[in-house]
């Protein structure tokens, strides 16, 4: 364990997001098959996901299912923009909370004010972050090291009430497996698996598949 003095949280938490695998600037975007999952049901269909990361499915007539599908490749994308940690984090205080086995955790003052973060091994494994209004929390188990970056591979995830601090969502129990596009190092989602506990306490599962993937000129 560090010397806690000797910690700087601002430091240590810079190091793991700049740590973050991301996408060239110059992303064109990336086509192929989809396939999803879901209550012994499979969807078939194609999708095209352009630069501006807004993902269009075709050959699937539900629209449910088109969001659900187009809703995780936007997630992953977006993820997946580099912005400048001084951009983002200029107008933020990293406080250490503790350092134990699983990392330093760390509060955020400032901006974002009542976030919290966790670092291990260069890499952020919880986030406690507001999103539109609700706090999302999340625990990563495996990261897969691109020589590049790291990607969070398995993890969970769940809403909580801001005003109660109760969780108020399903937690989600994703598993993720990644391509890496030819000599470009574009590391594309080829599946996603995300479980969960349905109403009756029985676990359901879905799962996205991305096949035939070819990157955009």
């Amino acid at each position: 364990m560090e010397n806690l003095r000797a910690i700087n949280c601002k430091e240590i938490f810079r190091r793991a997001y700049e740590n973050r695998y991301t996408w060239k600037s110059k992303f064109n975007g990336y086509k192929g098959k989809c396939i999803f999952f879901v209550n012994n049901a499979i969807y078939e269909g194609e999708f095209l996901l352009g630069e501006d990361f807004k993902p269009n499915i075709q050959k699937i007539e539900d629209k449910k299912i088109v969001q659900s599908i187009a809703s995780q490749l936007f997630e992953v994308c977006i993820h997946r923009v580099k912005r400048e940690f001084k951009s983002v984090h200029s107008e933020n205080y990293f406080n250490l909370l503790k350092d134990t086995e699983s990392g330093i955790e760390m509060s955020v003052s400032g901006k974002n004010q009542g976030d919290k973060y966790r670092v291990k091994n260069n890499c952020i494994n919880m986030v406690y972050r507001k999103i539109h209004g609700n706090i999302i929390e999340i625990f990563v188990e495996e990261f897969l090291d691109t020589g590049i970056g790291y990607l969070s591979k398995k993890y969970s995830s769940q809403q909580i009430d801001p005003n109660t601090l109760e969780t108020n969502s399903q937690k989600l129990e994703y598993e993720d497996e990644f391509l890496n596009m030819d000599k470009d190092d574009y590391w594309i989602l080829k599946s996603r698996t995300i479980k969960y506990l349905n109403l009756n306490q029985e676990e359901e599962t879905q799962k996205f598949v991305f096949e035939d993937l070819r990157l955009l000129k």
